[in-house]
């Protein structure tokens, strides 16, 4: 029970809406309804926020543009507070629900033949290779941040396991994979290059600069660039585009939402699942340019 048509006299009786007006609120909210119905969701103080969020992917799925995706927002905020005033639910699930404006801004990836290029650009003869050879590996095998990339020290790493320890935002620990390919670049860096490097000055950190001390944020963004030229890459790569990169091609892959969401750092799942709205648009690309009747 849906308590629709008591939303809609509410709305007539008490804010006085035009009958225009209470049309389309009536066709938003039982679009709702249907939606949730089909999910098997008998009744709205079973809705979570969750389902709201995959409602509002339904909408943008059923291309609706996203004014009309704003109106619906806005009648179902409107709808759950009659709701929550009434009595009728116990809590609001649409009250941190975001509008499709945060599309506009969705993370630039890079293609895998286009990481495979980044990753092969360093050259062999420069006495620097291994290092921005392995960091390029580490940062895109584990996604981490580059405030993460640059904090992490070689106690951080346990090379056995292939993992390595990082300290995300509000200094929150977590663990990330490394994966072999960035295993085998680290190990010769840390062997061959790092010592080199090294004048008691690195603070125990990884990745260090041409004068031993700990590569700074800004140094990891003039190594990107330099590769990324090396590579052709036309396209704007900043180190955010490596982190974002990695989400996109494990949930391209198959990989659980939850388990990205741990590998990112990330505090609340909702950030995380921008990134099923990219692979969303790769696969919408996909059909639009390759299905004979799209």
């Amino acid at each position: 029970m849906y308590h629709v048509q008591a939303f809609l006299d509410h709305l007539s009786v008490e804010r006085g809406l035009s009958p225009r007006t209470l049309d389309a609120y009536g066709r938003d909210i039982r679009r709702l309804e249907a939606f949730l119905l089909e999910r098997g969701i008998a009744r709205p103080g079973e809705v979570t926020a969750a389902e709201l969020r995959e409602f509002v992917y339904r909408l943008k799925d059923d291309g609706l543009q996203p004014t009309s995706i704003r109106r619906t927002l806005s009648a179902v905020r409107t709808y759950f507070a009659f709701l929550l005033a009434e009595g009728l639910v116990v809590s609001d699930p649409s009250e941190r629900l975001e509008p499709p404006r945060v599309w506009r801004r969705l993370p630039g990836v890079l293609s895998r033949a286009e990481v495979e290029r980044l990753l092969e650009a360093p050259d062999p003869a420069d006495r620097l290779y291994w290092r921005d050879r392995a960091l390029l590996e580490f940062a895109y095998a584990s996604g981490v941040r580059v405030s993460e990339l640059v904090a992490v020290r070689v106690l951080d790493l346990d090379l056995e396991e292939g993992f390595a320890r990082v300290f995300g935002k509000g200094a929150k620990e977590r663990l990330v994979p490394v994966g072999q390919g960035a295993l085998r670049a680290i190990r010769v860096y840390l062997r061959e290059v790092r010592p080199t490097l090294e004048r008691g000055r690195g603070k125990g950190v990884v990745f260090l600069n041409g004068r031993g001390e700990p590569l700074s944020r800004m140094g990891v963004w003039k190594i990107l660039q330099k590769h990324v030229r090396r590579a052709g890459i036309r396209k704007r790569v900043t180190p955010h585009t490596l982190r974002h990169t990695f989400a996109t091609h494990l949930l391209e892959g198959g990989a659980d939402l939850a388990a990205v969401q741990e590998m990112l750092g990330h505090a609340d799942i909702s950030t995380t699942q921008i990134y099923t709205h990219v692979d969303r648009e790769y696969l919408r690309d996909v059909h639009r340019r390759f299905h004979p009747r799209a």
